[in-house]
């Protein structure tokens, strides 16, 4: 809901703008891979059979062309759910249920679900579902990108068994114990020999290229709703990747599928087209 400015405790605010849509890391991220004109495959743990929040899930993620053959429905489990407000300026507040029953799954199989891909996106939420997958795609020699959201420590075996970590500001900042972004990624990097990133919102996209540190600037937009922009970053960064093995290619495509997602309301669906983000990328060439 778009709300004139977040409440106050115990007091009232006038919304607008209401939607009920579904989201999540992977929600996200399939959404934006197969609105650019990728074929995203969802693999992950929802609730029940039957529990109507992951039935929906499935259906909403499916009329995106999102494959699900892959969900795992967990007996008696429940999915996750949220409330959220943005304001004026498309910032957020969220309140968030956490699914139950979740953590523990594991894919039904994971060789099949990597089985055609040329890459996996992975949420560090979910790491007992997320280690086989790692594992078949590592078999597969298939790149394997982390969505570093939840903070970690440096010998984590999923960040580890990552080709390419980019990660949020807050967690990039709690996982190396450095305040300073370029500070975090050194000391990230010194361990961690894949590719290393962390993207900081409107300061855009610092990387580590050798050693160094690297910035690249967000593009400027008029945010409305910045809800799901980290998680379309990332799904447009897979899918470029794939296409053009350039990791800078694929960050400056993915800040301009971000940067179109943050001037529309409504989550994943403010995901854009593949047609709407090269145009984008013309006009600022």
């Amino acid at each position: 809901m778009k709300v004139e400015a977040f409440p106050a405790a115990g007091a009232k605010v006038q919304g607008s703008e209401f939607v009920i849509t579904i989201g999540g890391q992977a929600g996200n991220a399939s959404v934006a891979i197969a609105r650019l004109g990728g074929a995203a495959r969802y693999a992950g743990a929802l609730g029940d059979q039957g529990e109507p929040i992951a039935d929906w899930i499935v259906t909403k993620l499916k009329s995106e062309h999102v494959d699900c053959s892959h969900a795992v429905r967990v007996k008696g489990a429940m999915s996750s759910v949220s409330l959220i407000m943005l304001d004026p300026t498309g910032e957020k507040m969220i309140a968030t249920r956490r699914g139950e029953g979740l953590t523990n799954a594991v894919p039904a199989d994971a060789e099949k679900a990597v089985d055609g891909m040329d890459a996996v996106l992975l949420d560090n939420r979910y790491p007992n579902f997320m280690m086989p997958i790692v594992a078949a795609a590592t078999k597969r020699g298939i790149p394997r990108v982390l969505d570093l959201d939840r903070p970690a420590s440096i010998d984590d075996a999923l960040l580890n068994g990552a080709t390419h970590v980019i990660s949020s500001a807050e967690a990039m900042r709690v996982t190396a114990g450095e305040r300073d972004l370029g500070a975090a990624l050194k000391k990230l990097g010194a361990t961690y020999k894949g590719f290393l990133a962390v993207t900081d919102g409107p300061d855009g996209v610092y990387w580590l290229d050798n050693g160094a540190v690297r910035h690249m600037d967000a593009f400027k937009v008029t945010s409305v709703d910045t809800l799901g922009a980290g998680d379309t970053f990332h799904g447009a960064f897979t899918l470029r990747l794939v296409e053009t093995g350039d990791v800078v290619e694929s960050m400056r495509f993915g800040a301009a599928a971000a940067a179109i997602k943050c001037t529309r309301f409504g989550g994943l669906m403010g995901a854009a087209t593949r047609d709407e983000v090269e145009a984008f990328l013309r006009e600022r060439t």
